[in-house]
């Protein structure tokens, strides 16, 4: 599996220096260099880990932080910055960064602090699917829309836990069928209709938007608006 890095950093040759590092490390890598671009990628790409400059055009890599926490994400993000005051560090901390890199940095040190956080990451979250505000965890069949608690039957479970096994990708009825109700299933597809109404009901109870898409004539798909 290739681990996925969103690299915000408005000084263009130190971005493109860094993000050439992480590929040759064996990382895919999302680059942005304003601070609106950085969210929207962070929000629509789910990277593993976001390496953020605190100061950016738009959005500074601090907000950028508060505001993917404020919507559940609990990716790492890791802070770049010319600020080593203990103040900044603690406001960097507090928006909810997991860790601080004072410019200049050695860039073997910041790759191991990636290695570190990444392997803490997958170590406690190997059971956990996210996408958008939505996390689902395999182990304790838990579900959450931001902060809050997804009551799922057993196939309603199952049924997400493909979707969100593969974001973006099209599953057939087919496939859906075979896969949660299994090759000796005598119904139709009309079973996977009333179970994706049933979820689309429980998913978006608060308003929220729209995930599970239909692709008319073939299936259905986790995927943004």
């Amino acid at each position: 599996m290739t681990l996925h890095i969103l690299l915000v950093e408005d000084e263009v040759r130190l971005a493109k220096f860094v993000e050439m590092e992480l590929t040759c490390e064996g990382y895919q890598v999302s680059v942005a260099n304003d601070g609106m671009t950085g969210l929207s990628l962070a929000r629509e790409s789910t990277p593993n880990l976001a390496i953020l400059d605190w100061m950016l055009p738009g959005l500074s890599g601090v907000e950028i932080c508060r505001r993917l926490r404020a919507t559940g994400s609990k990716i790492p993000i890791i802070l770049l910055t010319a600020k080593d005051e203990v103040e900044s560090r603690v406001a960097g901390l507090d928006a909810g960064a997991d860790d601080y890199v004072i410019k200049p940095f050695s860039m073997e040190e910041l790759l191991a602090r990636i290695r570190a956080h990444l392997r803490r990451t997958w170590k406690d979250n190997r059971d956990l699917l996210q996408f958008e505000d939505l996390s689902l965890n395999c182990d304790s069949r838990e579900v959450f829309r931001g902060t809050r608690a997804i009551e799922l039957t057993a196939k309603e479970f199952d049924l997400l836990e493909y979707l969100m096994s593969n974001p973006r990708q099209v599953f057939t009825r087919e496939q859906i069928l075979e896969r949660v109700w299994g090759y000796d299933f005598v119904g139709d597809y009309n079973v996977i209709e009333v179970y994706i109404r049933y979820l689309r009901v429980k998913l978006e109870e608060n308003n929220e938007k729209r995930l599970i898409h239909t692709i008319r004539g073939v299936g259905y798909v986790l995927r943004e608006e």
